[in-house]
């Protein structure tokens, strides 16, 4: 054979080669990353080429899929009450990757989940019948919250403290899911939304820490009740009012001026929301202490998923005593969410245990068989003992009784709370956020809910801006509409 055909040859060979191992390794190895990969329209096509599995509160969808007209898509998700049901469901979208529980169940909501399969569709390949998403929202609360906030922006959130069942989460201004299910549509609406100063898209109920105020003083007075600085919420305690800030000239001031803070016990305190109180406290307790505690809350948690992943609310480290005196009253880099806050008042009214929180109560498959029970699942830990969480209760009942957290009271129902008056901004500048955490018990049914409320901005001149006046009757619309 010619030399040169021969070299032709054998380089002609091992081209071939090279194509076939490329060839391969493109099928076997980069082909499930360019399966999944999001810019795969195949993948957008077959996910919409039948109805999406739903997702349900207390026994119906709120959720469903229409028939599109024309195009490669065959369906598209549709919502039904989609405002009021945002900060659940999130969106499943044509044309952007889904959030929230739909974003968490997307494969067994479009029946990819290998969870679903039978032994059928393993050997055939099919892809199996979508499932179903069944939450723990009760649609009675969760109105009830959305209403009650109106117009403000703001969030609240319920729990069931026995069980962990969270019965409401509410986020406001809220949007309609619907405009970000078509493709051909989408666009615009996600140009509009993420161009809204009021950020509509956020979910403040989970996903938008701020600094809680007065609220987190329920933190610092377990820590101190566990710790033994005080045997009880009655004893007096070591606070000078005024208190000047350690190592500064600053003194830690309090609203009412008028309030009977000095050495005030942790119930009066509670009740006056005493600034001085909490500040000494927790200067007395150290930041590790405060810290440790707030940790057994949750605080400081990064994988906080319920099941959807909350931000982790913070309480941090490497303080001086000043900070920490600032921290003591929910203010320096502290921060938390309203499910945080809710998180705080189930475990304090549930004997200091703290149950998993969780929004949806089980997944099924097409046929309504379960393929996975997160009530049972739920996890218990004691957070506080029982003596601590009465002892904090009491308190707390006192707030709303005969302290700054009045407008919660409810007939029939015994309700603890605790308000909150958060500063932000230079100089405590801008507008405050007005806060309130909750428990309420039937007298009649024993039904207990907790909530937590976070007004971020109304319509309120700054003055009026209070736990109690923003926040507390939404907690208590929210309890009423709970333990009915």
């Amino acid at each position: 054979m010619n030399k040169t055909i021969r070299r032709a040859s054998v380089f002609a060979l091992l081209l071939v080669l090279a194509l076939l191992v490329r060839a391969t390794w493109v099928q076997f190895y980069d082909g499930k990353a360019l399966a999944e990969d999001n810019d795969n329209r195949r993948n957008a096509i077959e996910t919409y080429s039948q109805p999406l599995g739903n997702i349900i509160v207390a026994g119906n969808s709120i959720t469903g899929s229409a028939r599109t007209k024309g195009g490669d898509l065959a369906y598209k998700r549709t919502y039904r009450n989609g405002t009021l049901y945002a900060a659940v469901t999130g969106y499943a979208s044509q044309a952007y990757a889904p959030t929230q529980l739909e974003g968490i169940y997307a494969d067994l909501l479009n029946g990819t989940d290998n969870q679903l399969k039978t032994v059928m569709d393993t050997i055939t390949g099919e892809r199996a019948e979508p499932g179903n998403v069944l939450t723990t929202i009760d649609p009675a609360v969760q109105k009830a919250a959305y209403d009650a906030l109106g117009g403000n922006k703001g969030a609240a959130v319920a729990i069931d403290p026995k069980t962990g069942k969270i019965l409401a989460v509410v986020s406001t201004p809220s949007y309609d899911p619907s405009q970000l299910t078509d493709a051909n549509t989408a666009g615009a609406a996600w140009k509009k939304l993420n161009a809204d100063k009021d950020k509509p898209l956020t979910n403040r109920a989970l996903r938008q820490p701020l600094p809680p105020g007065s609220t987190f003083k329920l933190v610092v007075a377990a820590a101190a009740l566990e710790d033994g600085l005080y045997e009880n919420v009655g004893d007096p305690t070591d606070s000078p009012d005024p208190y000047t800030l350690p190592g500064t000239t600053r003194v830690l001031s309090n609203e009412n001026k008028s309030a009977p803070c000095r050495n005030a016990s942790i119930r009066t305190a509670l009740r006056y929301s005493c600034n001085n109180v909490f500040g000494r406290m927790a200067v007395r307790l150290g930041q590790d202490k405060v810290k440790a505690m707030a940790e057994k809350f949750g605080f400081n948690d990064a994988a906080q998923d319920v099941p959807v992943r909350a931000y982790a609310s913070v309480y941090p480290s490497g303080m001086d005593k000043a900070q920490t005196a600032l921290s003591g009253i929910g203010q320096f880099d502290v921060t938390a969410t309203p499910l945080q806050m809710a998180m705080v008042s189930a475990a304090i009214a549930n004997g200091g245990k703290s149950v998993s929180p969780h929004m949806v109560a089980r997944i099924t498959d097409s046929g309504g068989d379960v393929v996975k029970d997160y009530d049972d699942s739920a996890s218990t830990r004691q957070i506080v003992s029982a003596g601590t969480a009465e002892q904090l209760q009491s308190a707390m009942e006192t707030v709303v009784k005969d302290g700054t957290g009045t407008n919660a009271l409810i007939d029939g129902v015994t309700v603890g709370g605790k308000t909150g008056t958060a500063q932000h901004g230079e100089n405590n500048s801008k507008t405050p956020y007005a806060w309130f955490t909750s428990y309420g018990k039937s007298d009649s049914s024993g039904k207990e809910v907790a909530v937590a409320v976070m007004v971020e901005q109304s319509d309120a001149a700054r003055s009026e801006v209070s736990g109690n006046g923003l926040a507390a009757p939404v907690a208590r619309a929210m309890m009423r509409a709970a333990l009915e």
